[in-house]
């Protein structure tokens, strides 16, 4: 039996490729299901959460411009690091929503699929979701989905793997860029997918992770001028309300939470469509 102590960790943020510490200097501690210390994740503030939307929306240009193919390639191989780290990811989980081992296994199994199936979804959402329009006249017309820009997502508190992935997976594969608001209460798994993030070949900034306290730093981004979308998956009880109205005060777009989300269910399109939008062009027919 080892009598040496662990290393007691203090998680920072994840923005714009890099992992500073929260500006405010503050951290909480993170606990298991049953109470027993984690570790200490950093307490983001309002000017983290603006610092994370001015990476995202640097790195949107060059996200959004990549061929779709190159996206879901780069997204591929957040997939094979996640593979890499499945024990990781397994202990994380199972420590912050108490289930067996093998519960945890299956539930990072099923994230992983997750990703791997967004990432297939690159280089086909146009062609599902586009159109070309019949018309009267000498024209071509045509429908294209482009991303709707930067996203603040709340990610879903309870379940601190899937759940994340599967919001914030079809955000960038469909060109946008994302700031993330980790669950406040289960972040680790958030702050290993950063990680798994940062040494694969996403470009620093197309997703950036903040954790903290949801109720403190959801109302900054729901009001920024450079958020151009808001999922409401993870916010708080009682101030969804609030947070629409602030949204609709720059005309975001806004994916309101749903009630006992299955993120386990097998998914559908809904989420691709949240946030694009459609260009519609028309060229004439030459004579």
């Amino acid at each position: 039996m080892s009598d040496r102590l662990a290393v007691a960790k203090t998680y920072k943020l994840y923005i714009g490729g890099a992992f500073p510490r929260s500006e405010s200097g503050r951290s909480y501690p993170v606990v298991d299901a049953k109470g027993a210390f984690l570790a200490n994740a950093a307490q983001g503030s309002r000017k983290d959460a603006r610092d994370a939307v001015g990476a995202a929306r640097k790195a949107f240009g060059g996200w959004s411009g990549a061929t779709a193919y190159n996206r879901g390639q780069v997204l591929y191989r957040v997939a094979e690091v996640l593979e890499g780290r499945r024990e990781q990811f397994t202990a994380e989980v199972a420590a912050a929503e108490g289930v067996a081992a093998k519960k945890a296994q299956a539930l990072v199994d099923a994230a992983i699929d997750r990703w791997v199936w967004y990432a297939g979804w690159t280089d086909k959402v146009a062609t599902v979701l586009g159109a070309a329009n019949p018309v009267a006249g000498p024209y071509f017309s045509f429908s294209v989905p482009e991303p709707t820009g930067v996203v603040a997502v709340l990610a879903p508190r309870e379940s601190s793997l899937l759940g994340l992935i599967s919001v914030l997976a079809p955000v960038v594969a469909t060109g946008n860029t994302a700031v993330v608001v980790a669950s406040e209460d289960r972040p680790l798994p958030a702050v290993t997918l950063s990680e798994v993030l940062a040494t694969s070949d996403v470009p620093g900034g197309v997703v950036n992770v903040i954790t903290g306290r949801t109720a403190e730093i959801a109302p900054w981004l729901a009001s920024h001028a450079d958020v151009n979308a808001l999922d409401l998956t993870g916010a708080p009880d009682g101030a969804r309300a609030d947070l629409e109205r602030a949204a609709a005060g720059t005309v975001k777009r806004v994916l309101r939470h749903r009630a006992a989300e299955d993120f386990a269910a097998e998914p559908d399109l809904t989420r691709l469509r949240a946030f694009l939008e459609t260009k519609t062009v028309w060229h004439p027919i030459g004579v």
